[in-house]
């Protein structure tokens, strides 16, 4: 029986509990209870030593055994496993590289009323989401994100706080310059927040330090009506349109450039260099191409935005409470649907004295979304991730890897696949690597092989997987590992994909194929330009640089006291951040001006300019033929400025049977599929409006969604699609999701509806085999893996006879008897050649075998200090030139499955060794 209360609200009970309560209220607002908060919060910092001995500090309470218990309640009752549950009537939209993507997005952001999450593995806010950026200066990053938080929007930013010593890309100034746009006493301070996370302090976080794992999630939610998934960071070197142009050289006026500063990068010459000088670029646009860039991501329109949002929501909190916990200026962010009991699920936590508030989001309920009352679409979709303790406070979850091999095992009849990695096992016999799509790749091809069916896996992934630029040095060590893992996850040895197939009685080359991407470009450097260099003393780095300082110093320069900063507008130097007395921007400034004073003299201006900035449509639809370009000045001089470089395949996207998609942030490896490792966000999709196609030249019923993202990327990378207007305010694909996919229709689109037609099939291969040829002959273009001449067999031995004179048209690298081991390239050394005129043909003459050594690669490498990407044969007839590069169509190569397949790719060592080789694979 309960004593009665005496008046005072309290019962007996509660006082003998509490003896001294109205005590504590008398103190509740004086420096002693100050006091006594600040003890607890010093002893709980302290008491994070003892995980040092408890690995499993997050997951021993019973509170926390309780809330495991109850995500994986919620994990099982899901397919795939996956913390969020399959939804229908979504409108979902796909975006092929970054042009549509970024333009779509940067008309998003700017329609944000309340929130704004974002979560990248690199954001750089002096990016421009808009091209030309000399135009389009208002659509900077920063820009847009500091006009939305001067009107009142809430924006959240967790970033990877990078290893310093191995990544570039400078998290800290990406939050210094973010939360530095809206100073104290001015509109929107306070409105933006940014999050680096994991910490490497190890007094503050001894014992939760990683140092090998990332966040590598890329997403964007914006006022929980719309969300945008997939490949593509907010950060430099993304930018790209379906051409893939590699020059950025204007002479017509350098504010023509697309690419400014560290914008334009090739990770193959140089690394981004100190991206907090956002200007900087050390790489030269009039010497080199940049590395293009392939990327495919999603709008996401229905109920799966709140799923991506309870991600962001649960990852919050989480750096909230590992790093943040104890600063008033990160608050807990709960959210509708996942209140009361259910408030742990998003990792909300209520210490006795908590620092920061609570803040509920969205911040206008669900009901007002625009989702939230019927479906806006008509596609299934699932949220899948792989997260873990270190990356979200829970228990491993791998719902990416579990889709992955349910929807490749079901596949009946073919599986795209393009990725950045593809390292993979077949089974538990491969350590270092875990992950098992291989074994449903396997699978799945055993059973079509036995069953009679056709069926084929295509994989497009990079030539070179990392950035290395020559892959025998030391640095490229990382790189070579990738590589040499890639093989084995291939093709190279008894547990390979291939390996495993054939050991079933099934011939793999009728099922696995795996293909790279490759591209070319012209380097607008004319000799109207090189007589401006001379005339002003000038050289076009050097403008290039002054025209970065001018359109990217706008921003804030990353002040480490926000709250003393003052912002500049566009193009201006306010007292905060100027710049007057720089010697160096005055210089360049200067540079500039003399530049273009010599332009008129000089022959560059638009009027007089006969030659196009980039000759990249060349590769594309209707995009003419580079033999058809015209050239100003002296025909030989073009050739110095024919570049290529692979394409860089950022993508990571999976569609099956017309019918399912998988696209996010997920590489095919152990750091993106394990869950333990690299934190990924992906989402699954199943259009369930069908269209009318064929597939092995059945009548099939095709998702209309997997369809046409699959026919615009084949269509892309084989040529068939036209090139894009920088201008994309009327192009459909780079609207955000209410405006739906353009797809082109028209005989090209039709011609690639069936994957499984032989005719597209003939064209597919026929474009790698022709792109891989003339890309051998005119830039010995690397990795490859066979430089043998046209003229030879198998064994390296003239096949036929063949007058000396037509042998000399050919550039292969040859050697004869009497040179006994030195090459002679008859394409470049015309006095060896013309020595070698009186050999007979049947003379012992051979080809340098197929590059399966470091010496074989070696002798396949340019010569002569040739320039990474630039032609390898400087005497080679320009006319000869263009005629090859005409052969070339789309994108398309075959991957050199045979390179340096007996070389010791990866030594084990100080970088490679049992303790670090998860970090490759």
């Amino acid at each position: 029986m309960a004593v009665a209360d005496k008046g005072d609200g309290h019962s007996f009970s509660d006082k003998f509990k509490h003896p001294f309560s109205s005590l504590s209220n008398k103190l509740e607002n004086t420096h002693l209870r100050d006091a006594r908060v600040k003890a607890v919060h010093f002893k709980n910092k302290m008491g994070k030593l003892q995980n040092l001995f408890n690995s499993n500090h997050r997951h021993d309470e019973a509170h926390e055994k309780a809330t495991d218990e109850k995500r994986t309640r919620v994990a099982e009752s899901h397919r795939f496993e996956s913390f969020a549950p399959e939804r229908d009537g979504n409108k979902i939209k796909w975006y092929i590289d970054g042009q549509d993507y970024f333009y779509a997005v940067s008309i998003a952001l700017e329609r944000a009323k309340e929130t704004i999450y974002i979560e990248d593995w690199w954001l750089s806010p002096e990016l421009f989401l808009r091209r030309p950026p000399y135009f389009a200066q208002e659509w900077r990053l920063d820009q847009i994100l500091k006009r939305r938080a001067e009107a009142g929007v809430k924006i959240f930013v967790v970033v990877y706080k990078e290893v310093e010593a191995a990544i570039t890309c400078n998290s800290l100034h990406t939050k210094h310059a973010l939360e530095a746009l809206c100073p104290k006493g001015t509109p929107g301070y306070g409105n933006i927040t940014v999050m680096r996370h994991p910490d490497h302090n190890v007094f503050e976080n001894v014992s939760d330090m990683t140092f090998y794992w990332a966040h590598h999630e890329k997403f964007i939610v914006i006022d929980y009506a719309i969300a945008f998934i997939g490949g593509l960071d907010l950060c430099f070197g993304r930018w790209d349109n379906h051409q893939h142009p590699l020059a950025d050289v204007h002479p017509a006026g350098v504010q023509n450039e697309i690419w400014p500063g560290q914008d334009f990068n090739n990770n193959r010459i140089m690394d981004f260099q100190t991206v907090d000088n956002w200007k900087a670029n050390e790489l030269s646009k009039a010497e080199y191409g940049r590395m293009p860039w392939h990327d495919v991501a999603m709008g996401v329109v229905g109920d799966c935005v709140y799923d991506i949002a309870e991600h962001f929501v649960l990852r919050w909190n989480f750096v909230k409470r590992d790093k943040y916990k104890r600063d008033e200026k990160y608050d807990w962010l709960t959210l509708e649907g996942r209140e009361g009991e259910n408030e742990d699920l998003i990792g909300v936590q209520r210490p006795k004295f908590p620092v920061g508030k609570y803040t509920h989001h969205p911040l206008t309920p669900l009901s007002t979304k625009p989702w939230a009352h019927e479906n806006q679409g008509t596609i299934h979709a699932q949220v899948v991730r792989s997260s873990a303790d270190w990356s979200s406070g829970i228990l491993t979850e791998h719902s990416i890897q579990n889709a992955y091999c349910e929807v490749i095992r079901n596949a009946k009849h073919y599986v795209y696949i393009e990725n950045q990695f593809f390292i993979t096992a077949t089974g538990d016999t491969q350590a270092p690597i875990h992950n098992v799509i291989g074994r449903a790749i396997v699978d799945a091809c055993v059973l079509a092989g036995k069953e009679g069916r056709k069926f084929r896996v295509i994989i497009v992934i990079p030539a070179i997987p990392g950035f290395a630029g020559d892959l025998r040095e030391d640095a490229a060590m990382g790189t070579r590992a990738i590589m040499d893992y890639q093989y084995k996850s291939l093709l190279r040895g008894e547990h390979s994909i291939s390996g495993q197939i054939k050991a079933q009685g099934v011939d793999p080359r009728q099922h696995l194929f795996v293909f790279n991407l490759r591209t070319y470009d012209r380097l607008n450097k004319t000799q109207a330009m090189v007589r401006q260099e001379e005339k002003s003393g000038v050289k076009y780095q050097d403008v290039q640089r002054a025209e970065a300082e001018e359109i990217m110093s706008g921003g804030v320069h990353g002040s480490e006291n926000p709250e003393d900063s003052v912002v500049p507008g566009i193009n201006q130097h306010d007292s905060g951040d100027d710049d007057s007395g720089n010697e160096n921007v005055e210089a360049n400034t200067d540079s500039k001006r003399k530049f273009e004073a010599s332009r008129e003299d000089a022959g560059t201006s638009e009027k007089q300019g006969k030659t196009k900035d980039t000759i990249a449509p060349t590769t594309m639809l209707n995009g003419g033929k580079v033999s058809e370009q015209s050239w100003e000045g002296d025909p030989e001089q073009e050739k110095e400025n024919f570049v290529q470089e692979e394409l860089y395949i950022h993508a990571k996207v999976c569609i099956v049977d017309d019918q399912i998609v998988i696209c996010g942030s997920a590489n095919i490896n152990d750091r993106s599929q394990l869950g333990i490792h690299d934190s990924e966000l992906a989402i699954v999709m199943e259009d369930y409006d069908y269209i009318d196609s064929t597939m092995d030249g059945n009548p099939y019923k095709a998702g209309r969604h997997a369809a046409s993202l699959r026919r615009t990327l084949w269509r892309e990378h084989l040529g068939l699609l036209p090139a894009q207007d920088l201008d994309a305010s009327k192009d459909p694909n780079a609207q955000p999701p209410e405006i739906p996919n353009h797809v082109f229709e028209g005989p090209e689109y039709e011609f690639v509806a069936d994957p499984l037609s032989d005719e597209v099939w003939n064209m597919w291969t026929a474009n790698a085999t022709e792109n891989t040829k003339m890309y051998r002959h005119l830039f010995r273009a690397d990795p490859d893996d066979d430089s043998r001449c046209p003229f030879m067999d198998n064994r390296g031995r003239i096949a036929r006879f063949v007058p000396m004179h037509e042998i000399l048209k050919f550039t292969c690298v040859m050697q004869c008897e009497g040179c006994s081991s030195a090459a002679v390239d008859f394409g470049v050394l015309h006095n060896a050649a013309l020595k070698l005129r009186g050999l007979h043909a049947r003379e012992k003459l051979t080809c340098f075998p197929a590059v399966k050594t470091f010496d074989d690669y070696q002798n396949f490498l340019p010569k002569n200090n040739i320039k990474q990407g630039h032609l390898h044969d400087p005497y080679m007839p320009v006319a000869e030139v263009r005629q090859k590069l005409d052969q070339i169509k789309g994108h398309l190569v075959w991957m050199p499955l045979d390179f340096l397949m007996n070389a010791e790719m990866a030594e084990k060592g100080l970088q490679l060794n049992a303790y670090t080789e998860s970090i490759y694979t």
